[in-house]
């Protein structure tokens, strides 16, 4: 059983990419946990599947470390796109990718491909499109309990859904504290992606994160977007910004219709064939393809 990934990091989120064109081993949630473990696997903040094949179109799916899908990853539709421009699936200066059946285009701003700007989507605050429970609203500047501690939290959907919570001190030890809160907390019956953000400037916000089924990570290109739309949804930035993470800084730009602009690296760390031992352990979780 074959089973090859290559490895890439977007400011040190780092995502294994998983070919099935070149694989036979067939993913699955038992599987993804396994590969990603840190200790017992190749390690990874997520695994991206694609292209998928029997596909017109550059298809991709994400799985988080604990072995659910997401929706959407800003970090990892930048690597995906890397990741086609070095295995010559495109030759373009540009390429559209369906991440979670919405589509993203994204633009190859040097010929190495490692610097890359993609168009996110439109940001939303309403709580159906997050979703957040309750009556139709924007979610801005609400009053939620985690941890039976209150906080005041702008609720963004960049096609998942974000928590970003306004601080004058942000730390890796307080968006875990509220993280662990938060994630699961009732207010969010899909989850919630938490980030504690400080605004530095007009031109400046710095952020950490914590992301539902991965927990604490160096940076998110999506949760990047997301608090950049809720610190200029209040006013305390202009529409062009730096998100600044522990792993490295995003540009972001925010259109009058909202759609949010992200450019940032990408890293190629290399490849990873896994052992025989692993792999005959992971063919005993093989499952069919969700």
């Amino acid at each position: 059983m074959k089973a090859v990934l290559e490895k890439y990091h977007g400011l040190g989120n780092d995502y294994l990419v998983f070919d099935p064109n070149k694989n036979t081993l067939r993913l699955s949630p038992e599987n993804v946990r396994l590969i990603c473990d840190r200790h017992f696997g190749a390690g990874a903040d997520g695994i991206l599947e694609g292209p998928m094949p029997g596909k017109d179109r550059m298809q991709v799916r994400i799985w988080n470390p604990d072995g659910s899908v997401a929706e959407k990853s800003g970090n990892g539709v930048r690597i995906f796109a890397k990741y086609l421009k070095d295995a010559g699936y495109v030759q373009k200066s540009h390429v559209v990718i369906d991440m979670g059946g919405a589509d993203t285009e994204v633009r190859y701003l040097n010929e190495e491909g490692t610097r890359l700007k993609a168009s996110m989507g439109q940001a939303s605050f309403w709580s159906d499109r997050i979703p957040v429970t309750g009556p139709k609203r924007e979610v801005v500047n609400e009053t939620m309990m985690f941890g039976r501690i209150p906080y005041k939290v702008t609720c963004v959907s960049m096609g998942n859904p974000h928590a970003v919570i306004f601080l004058n001190e942000i730390s890796e030890d307080i968006v875990c504290r509220i993280g662990r809160n938060s994630e699961c907390a009732e207010y969010f019956p899909e989850r919630i992606n938490t980030l504690i953000m400080k605004v530095m400037d007009r031109s400046n916000i710095e952020i950490e994160i914590y992301e539902r089924g991965a927990g604490y990570t160096l940076a998110s290109g999506s949760s990047g977007c997301a608090a950049a739309a809720a610190a200029y949804r209040q006013g305390l930035t202009d529409p062009k910004m730096y998100v600044r993470m522990p792993g490295g800084v995003l540009e972001v730009e925010i259109l009058e219709d909202w759609t949010v602009l992200m450019t940032g690296d990408v890293g190629y760390v290399g490849k990873i064939t896994l052992g025989s031992g692993l792999t005959e352990t992971l063919r005993t979780l093989e499952a069919p393809e969700p």
